[in-house]
């Protein structure tokens, strides 16, 4: 039997049944909470503009979870968390939701793995079922054949996304620059081509053991729905899985606040253009410095109206593009990703010496009042745009559950980077957006080896022959 602390979003707590009020800056949104008697967290939210639900599970765990020599585990299990159950086979699971006229996928990330469907709101029951399945059950179709299958998969997509793609790895290479070795994220998800090789069989009934758990998981179901039939569901299918308390702690992923020296690699490789990359150590998510580190990045390379991109492209016309974002990370510092692009053969330095000064200007005199409304008003649209979906809500509800311990909090995130004052902003750009504080990546062109594009096109039509069903990182 469930134990219902179902809270209001003010913090009262009511049993189901009650309607929650809505917070102050949560635009209307409610949500309330419930748990499992094994441990897993459940958020349901009421909307019933349209008639469709998503179902979203976060299980907390990522590759930063990972042990040296078996990167890539999270992700690949992933996939062959479609690869069938005890009551579903083979690629039941796809064929299910996409039968009842829903959509579904799975994505990894450093810090957690997530599955979510979106159905019509009668087909609720059906995605409830199937993910409390494989939860449940996957051990007992997980073989040989299902492993060797996915691991050639995510080996495909390895050589598709990363590899034999212009610029590629760059996102691995100053992953693994900006953090430094044995450090839970110097490894991205998508792990290295030898510990793919290397997984075994029982290494993935292990991870599947010790992380896919219903107390090591959060199920956020959002839309058009009736509470007490969701939880009842909920309650029904996963109520009887056994919880498991083997999980080991992440790894600490504290570091000092700046790098304290310019770290830098030189890549040569078949690219179309020269380009700079380069990521900031920046403040952890979930603070208060973090939201300012995301105005900050906003004003200076957060679109068209950006001030790199007005210095870099519109005047110098040094540059094709210029991006300046923000890859918030809870358990590790942030990172502050820059990439542009150079114009004709404009030489990185000069593109270089135009981005120090714009940043050095930028600690001089913080945003402007304008910059600062412009810069609200865009994480205001980027934060109503997700929750503006019934998936997207969904997905923000774990993603605060799990990270956070609160799932309200996601109701209330755009209040609290409105409130962040321009001083702030200027402040985190003075001590963090520094030369002192960065891994760079400069990318040179090479020319092609005489025969390289015949064996490009040929491996890329292999690597094509299977499709597959996961979503970028």
């Amino acid at each position: 039997m469930s134990t219902t602390t179902a809270s209001a979003i003010e913090g009262t707590y009511m049993p189901m049944g009650h309607t929650a009020t809505a917070q102050a800056g949560s635009g209307g949104l409610t949500a309330t909470e419930h748990r499992l008697a094994n441990g897993l967290r459940v958020v349901l939210s009421e909307d019933h503009l349209t008639p469709v639900a998503a179902v979203c599970l976060w299980y907390d765990v990522g590759s930063r979870h990972e042990v040296k020599g078996r990167t890539g585990l999270a992700h690949l299990f992933e996939h062959l968390m479609f690869q069938g159950s005890a009551q579903v086979k083979g690629n039941g699971h796809f064929e299910l939701v996409q039968g009842a006229g829903g959509s579904l996928n799975g994505t990894t990330s450093f810090e957690r793995t997530n599955y979510f469907e979106t159905m019509p709101a009668h087909q609720l029951e059906l995605a409830l079922w199937l993910e409390a399945d494989r939860m449940g059950s996957l051990l007992t179709a997980l073989d040989e054949e299902s492993m060797e299958n996915q691991r050639d998969v995510v080996k495909n997509e390895r050589r598709q996304r990363y590899d034999n793609v212009p610029y590629g790895t760059a996102f691995e290479k100053l992953t693994a620059l900006s953090y430094p070795e044995g450090h839970p994220y110097h490894h991205t998800p998508i792990g290295s081509m030898a510990d793919l090789d290397a997984a075994t069989l029982e290494d993935a009934r292990q991870f599947f053991r010790t992380y896919y758990a219903p107390n090591n998981a959060v199920l956020s179901v959002v839309g058009d729905i009736d509470p007490e039939q969701t939880l009842a569901w909920i309650e029904k299918y996963f109520g009887s899985i056994p919880s498991h308390d083997g999980k080991p702690a992440p790894r600490d992923g504290s570091l000092p606040d700046v790098i304290g020296r310019e770290l830098r690699e030189v890549v040569e490789e078949e690219v179309p253009a020269r380009a700079l990359m380069a990521a900031y150590r920046l403040p952890e998510d979930g603070t208060r410095a973090c939201d300012a580190a995301d105005l900050a990045l906003t004003v200076l390379g957060g679109g068209e109206s950006s001030r790199l991109y007005n210095r870099l492209v519109r005047r110098d016309r040094t540059a094709v593009a210029a991006g300046f974002g923000l890859l918030r990370l809870a358990g590790a510092p942030s990172l502050g990703w820059l990439d542009v692009k150079t114009s004709g053969d404009v030489e990185v330095p000069v593109i270089e010496a135009a981005i120090d000064e714009e940043l050095a200007r930028f600690a001089e005199v913080g945003p402007t009042a304008e910059e600062m409304e412009r810069a609200q008003a865009q994480l205001e649209r980027e934060w109503l745009d997700r929750l503006g979906t019934v998936a997207g809500r969904a997905d923000e509800l774990c993603r605060y559950a799990v990270l956070f311990g609160d799932p309200q909090l996601a109701l209330t995130a755009v209040s609290r980077v409105l409130e962040v004052t321009a001083e702030e902003v200027q402040e985190v750009a003075k001590a963090r957006l520094r030369p002192d504080n960065r891994a760079v990546l400069v990318y040179e062109p090479v020319a092609p080896a005489a025969g390289d594009a015949a064996d490009e096109t040929e491996e890329a039509a292999a690597a094509g022959a299977d499709e597959n069903e996961e979503t970028a990182k």
